[in-house]
């Protein structure tokens, strides 16, 4: 909690003149009574009402501290602000192709990449960190950002039927995957600027070959990392028939002499993963890449928490009041 007006916090240093007063001189003022002796009255128990007569005193105490924490404007705020953290831009493009459904992996190629991916953006939280996909064609699912939590909602609702319902072309542009990738970070600051390319295939689609597409990312200092998921030879893949699925075997054909030449390219390095354990293993050597500065803008906003200091001071004053006319009532 801040307060807008800190200056009117000085006022409570009046509170110390005001006990001093209380204390040396309130009895000043009290009505006595002249006695002959007071020795029948020594050891007789005081009265309670004179024992809490001090409470009356605490609560105009408590409302004036009350009233002035309600000058000084005490306010909350969301602790957003501008600050300068270590990270890389890095953006996923991933392969969507129907032929990531083949269950080589555990459960399937797409799902282990996504679970895989979820951990390596989960345990970089100060990066900027975008997904793009491709199949025949390739599109931004989601533009580069620090926002994990929306960024990890998107990556989950990636699914490969968007090629087999014929929303985008099928096939595997790996040249499309990686341009699109390249233009959301051409205009990047960062020192480290990283692409993570995913496929379980060969260039078959697209208007931009593979090695074009490096050469971009070399000009503009991008490294490449390229994964190829999927076992040698064949693999299992669920092929829907009628009233169920058939498991047919088709064979893997990953295209390593065009990843190995784009990693090679632009400096960064080609991976193969048979499994889930070799992929996840794969982002977690990807994961010591360097780190450099961003400048990351928050937003702030102040809301006004003066209510329950003002209601504090007026059930203070309001319980005095009574208190001083029944209980602690005086006769002139």
């Amino acid at each position: 909690m801040e307060f807008a007006n800190k200056e009117y916090l000085l006022l409570l240093l009046l509170i110390i003149p005001y006990i001093i007063w209380y204390v040396m001189y309130r009895k000043k003022s009290e009505p006595t009574m002249r006695m002959s002796d007071t020795f029948a009255f020594r050891f007789a128990p005081r009265s309670w009402k004179v024992t809490l007569m001090p409470i009356s005193m605490i609560l105009r105490l408590l409302a004036f501290v009350m009233i002035v924490l309600v000058l000084a404007r005490p306010q909350t705020s969301n602790s957003w602000k501008s600050e300068t953290v270590e990270g890389i831009d890095i953006m996923l493009s991933m392969d969507v192709s129907t032929s990531m459904l083949a269950e080589d992996l555990r459960p399937n190629r797409i799902e282990a990449a996504k679970q895989v991916a979820a951990e390596f953006i989960i345990g970089r939280p100060n990066d900027n960190i975008g997904l793009c996909i491709f199949a025949g064609e390739s599109f931004t699912q989601c533009p580069m950002t620090t926002d994990h939590t929306s960024l990890l909602n998107l990556l989950q609702n990636v699914r490969t039927d968007i090629a087999a319902r014929g929303l985008i072309e099928d096939g595997t542009a790996i040249g499309m995957g990686l341009a699109n990738a390249v233009s959301r970070l051409k205009d990047s600051k960062a020192k480290s600027k990283v692409v993570i390319l995913l496929t379980d295939g060969s260039n078959n689609r697209g208007d931009i070959s593979p090695m074009t597409a490096a050469e971009i990312a070399k000009s503009m200092g991008i490294r490449v990392y390229t994964i190829g998921v999927g076992t040698n030879k064949v693999a299992p893949y669920p092929m829907p028939v009628a009233g169920g699925v058939q498991y047919v075997n088709i064979p893997v054909e990953i295209d390593t002499k065009t990843l190995s030449s784009i990693a090679s390219i632009t400096e960064g390095d080609f991976y193969r993963a048979t499994n889930t354990k070799e992929l996840r293993n794969i982002y977690k050597e990807i994961d010591k890449l360097e780190k450099s500065k961003l400048n990351v803008k928050k937003f702030s906003k102040r809301y006004e928490a003066y209510q329950p200091f003002a209601l504090a001071a007026v059930l203070a004053l309001l319980l005095e009041i009574l208190l001083r006319i029944t209980i602690f009532r005086r006769i002139p």
